[in-house]
């Protein structure tokens, strides 16, 4: 994600200034060397559709912690797009790269995916290819999974009924469903990524999954939630996660906020419009949890009301907008 975001900020410059289409090309493949690694050390389980953290052990034997959680999720972080325009206005960039590809086949196999749709052509860097990115949105968006009312749980409520335990040198270690506060003491006791809802990812999930729209448009197309029957394009997609999250702040019609419903100040005129800025979320009801002041990732509740603010764009418009493909050109938008 970091080698991506370089990579379009390179792009942008070298329109004013062609020596940054040089650093464009080293972000564009050490982005691919990553990308590549990932894949050749097997992180992707096929079986599953999922990505697992593996444990190297003393013996260099690999364990593969099969434990659905955002760990799972976070490749999809590392995307963005080509889009002809660019390719043609940054000649020497893209005379490099595709030579790169060319010379290569086992980073073009990883990264090397293009999409047409109606007059466009864009190129697909992504660390998730198309056919994984299906897979992985269908558990992400399953209720017995990862979505709830509030946002993406940070840990899939599978493990509720199925906690992964792992032995190893004799000690048995094990995680769990835990949708609210830690039920340990580890990182002081009032932090939680087994299950809470989490801002600053949720929001990078929205991003990336316009970012996949931006390429593919009304041609994917996911069920929200899984099993449905209600299928939308990647950027309703995006725009469900983002209501979502906003109504976790919204009053219900009883004058409730999902967010501050562990406190007792609700119906209290002078309080109740004042509102926290909840460090997490309980993965179920919603509650805000952690520290109250997470103004830095939580106030990004602010950027989303905007966007809804200013219209949540049809999906024609959406894929007006993105024709063609074009990561510097979202970038001078």
């Amino acid at each position: 994600m970091y080698c991506l975001n370089l990579l379009e900020m390179t792009l942008h410059l070298a329109e004013h200034d062609p020596t940054y289409e040089d650093l464009a090309v080293k972000f564009a493949t050490h982005f691919a060397a990553i990308a590549t690694a990932m894949h050749e050390a097997g992180l992707w389980d096929e079986a599953d559709g999922f990505y697992y953290d593996h444990l190297r052990c003393i013996d260099e034997a690999r364990v593969p912690l099969r434990v659905r959680s955002m760990v799972g999720l976070i490749p999809l972080f590392a995307v963005t797009t080509l889009g002809r325009d660019t390719r043609e206005r940054l000649p020497a960039f893209t005379a490099h790269f595709d030579g790169f590809l060319a010379r290569s086949t086992r980073h073009a196999d990883v990264i090397g995916h293009c999409h047409v749709r109606a007059e466009g052509e864009g190129q697909l860097l992504s660390v998730v290819s198309p056919q994984r990115l299906t897979r992985i949105l269908a558990t992400l968006f399953d209720e017995d999974e990862f979505l709830s009312l509030h946002g993406v749980r940070s840990l899939s409520r599978h493990h509720r009924s199925a906690p992964f335990t792992v032995e190893l040198a004799g000690h048995e270690a094990t995680v769990g469903y835990e949708p609210g506060e830690s039920t340990t003491g580890l990182f002081g006791g009032n932090s939680n990524w087994r299950g809470p809802v989490w801002f600053p990812v949720n929001y990078l999930l929205i991003e990336s999954l316009r970012r996949f729209h931006r390429l593919f448009g009304d041609d994917l197309a996911v069920e929200v939630p899984s099993g449905s029957g209600h299928a939308l394009d990647l950027g309703g997609a995006a725009d469900e996660l983002s209501h979502r999250l906003i109504g976790l702040f919204r009053s219900d019609a009883d004058g409730r906020r999902p967010a501050a419903s562990a406190q007792d100040l609700q119906h209290d005129p002078r309080w109740r419009d004042r509102l926290l800025f909840f460090e997490y979320f309980h993965g179920d009801t919603g509650a805000g949890l952690g520290a109250a002041h997470q103004t830095g990732w939580t106030g990004l509740v602010a950027d989303l009301i905007v966007q809804a603010a200013n219209g949540a764009p049809s999906a024609t418009e959406r894929n007006a907008a993105s024709q063609p493909p074009d990561a510097a050109a979202q970038v001078r938008r």
